[in-house]
């Protein structure tokens, strides 16, 4: 067995963990918002593992375009999809609101509230 292919068994073992580890937090955190944070953020490593899995494997230019462009809409995309799920989520009440340390969109959604009333 070759270092590269030792190489390419952890980092699948690392995405497989990571893989492990975000689906038990959607089960087991209490709301929407913990979820969000346990769903996004392993997966985004746990694909970043993959893809260097990848091109360990096969170290070619046409891969590492290919891999550059997978993870650059990855992380693109991931954070934006995250907000506006966590917003979605609030808007409808399906927030937690003892579970906020700091209700920084409560106090915004509240101000903009008063500044309408107002007009």
């Amino acid at each position: 067995m070759s270092a590269s292919e030792i190489v390419v068994g952890v980092l699948i073992l690392v995405s497989a963990f990571l893989s492990m580890a975000a689906g038990i937090g959607i089960v087991r955190f209490p709301d929407v918002l913990t979820r969000l944070h346990a769903a996004t953020k392993p997966q985004v490593l746990g694909l970043a593992a993959v893809l260097v899995a990848i091109l360990v494997q096969v170290p070619t230019w046409g891969v590492l375009t290919t891999i550059v462009l997978v993870m650059t809409f990855q992380l693109l995309t991931q954070p934006m999809t995250a907000h506006m799920l966590g917003r979605s989520a609030y808007r409808t009440d399906h927030v937690r609101r003892d579970l906020l340390i700091e209700d920084d969109l409560g106090r915004d959604i509240e101000e903009h509230d008063q500044e309408d009333a107002r007009r």
